[in-house]
């Protein structure tokens, strides 16, 4: 077996098609766009590499590309934590445990040479509403950025020395079904209060919608661990790349006496539609795109993410949110299903309003944790956000 580093045309090939390999005959794969998978390892396009690198590899067994695995290193959140912390992903292998670990062997040690101490993954160069943790419950049609993979992976990890860091659970709601009436009277409640307003994002003024959610993130997601803020050379990317399939009124921001307080942002699926093009964009499938689109194609919705400033998290703002979706959404004969992906087991806030909406399980993955010290491998879970603000004010003091 043989180790390359991705630095030519030929091995950037074999990095994206060894999927090709790995994937042949299962019907609930969907192939990541290529230009998505390698826009994160452009400099030129990916913001994290301005705090921190990357390097990918491929492994070859007799001449062929068996396995891959990336492995980087974010400088503003490797040294939040107790040993500096980088990251694996993009980790992909034929079912031979040698290989796992050949694969891994090679992303270690690269990370140690960067002064790391310890791994997260299977994780991204990026955010995590992409390409985050490992799939070990529900292998069915993932939407799109959702991690699907072999069920033998999480063998692999675990036996490398891989330790559950949190689990993240997608649950999902059937649109065909009647919501909780009890959820739509506490939305309506909120809806009518004096000083709340709810309003959809408009195109034409998108960039103060950035600017709202980047507030309300940073609020929202401040007591968790290692938090780093957010920021609209980050966030601007995003939205842009959304425009082509999102719908202002999926949408939609929260405020209190013109303060931004709360936001949500739905998609819909367009892996339903990806799904068709095998990693590749190329004209004809642009144009495909089009079309599908307009025929409906994509019937169901993620829930990308959903955030609620600190001291707004109990009155009911996330509930009237959803309430100001329901029209659109059901108006929208074609849209048959939900997914709210995804909440970690550090949410229980996040995890509780998903069951007063009645949503079901969907699936599970896992985002493990590699310390490098086999001794220091003890207690290696997530801290869990605080449910409500007095225990954060309390926790921020300790």
């Amino acid at each position: 077996m043989q180790i390359l580093v991705v630095e030519d045309k030929a091995t950037r090939a074999g990095f994206l098609n060894v999927v090709e390999k790995i994937y042949k005959g299962d019907k609930h794969y969907v192939r990541p766009l290529n230009s998505d998978i390698e826009n994160i390892f452009n400099p030129k396009v990916n913001v994290f590499f301005k705090q921190g690198s990357a390097i990918r590899f491929i492994l070859k067994d007799k001449g062929e590309v068996i396995g891959r695995i990336a492995a980087f290193v974010n400088e503003k959140k490797a040294y939040g934590y107790e040993q500096p912390t980088g990251g694996l992903g993009f980790f992909e292998c034929v079912n031979d445990q040698k290989a796992a670990f050949t694969l891994f062997d090679a992303g270690v040690e690269w990370l140690k040479s960067q002064g790391m101490e310890a791994a997260d993954g299977p994780i991204n160069f990026g955010e995590n509403d992409n390409f985050w943790g490992l799939l070990v419950e529900g292998f069915t049609d993932p939407t799109y950025g959702m991690q699907y993979n072999p069920p033998y992976y999480k063998a692999f990890y675990e036996a490398y020395g891989f330790v559950n860091y949190f689990e993240q659970v997608t649950n999902r709601l059937d649109l065909k079904k009647p919501f909780p009436e009890r959820f739509w009277k506490i939305a309506e409640w909120i809806g009518k209060k004096p000083d709340y307003e709810f309003r959809h994002l408009t195109w034409n003024q998108k960039d103060k919608y950035i600017e709202d959610m980047i507030e309300i993130y940073n609020d929202a997601w401040k007591f968790h661990e290692n938090f780093t803020p957010l920021t609209k050379e980050k966030v601007q990317p995003s939205f842009d790349k959304a425009k082509p399939i999102a719908l202002e009124e999926l949408l939609w921001f929260a405020y209190y006496k013109n303060e931004p307080i709360g936001f949500i942002l739905m998609y819909p699926d367009v892996n339903q539609i990806f799904k068709r093009f095998n990693g590749k964009l190329n004209l004809l499938n642009k144009l495909r795109f089009l079309w599908l689109k307009r025929k409906n194609t994509m019937t169901r919705l993620r829930v990308v993410i959903l955030g609620v400033k600190t001291k707004f998290q109990k009155s009911g703002v996330e509930s009237g949110l959803f309430y100001h979706l329901r029209k659109p959404v059901f108006s929208r004969t074609w849209y048959d299903e939900m997914e709210l992906s995804w909440v970690g087991d550090f949410n229980p806030k996040m995890r509780a309003l998903q069951d007063s909406m009645g949503a079901e399980f969907s699936k599970k993955h896992i985002t493990y944790r590699l310390i490098f010290d086999p001794s220091k491998r003890k207690n290696v879970r997530a801290s869990a956000i605080p449910r409500d603000a007095k225990e954060r004010v309390v926790r921020s003091k300790v």
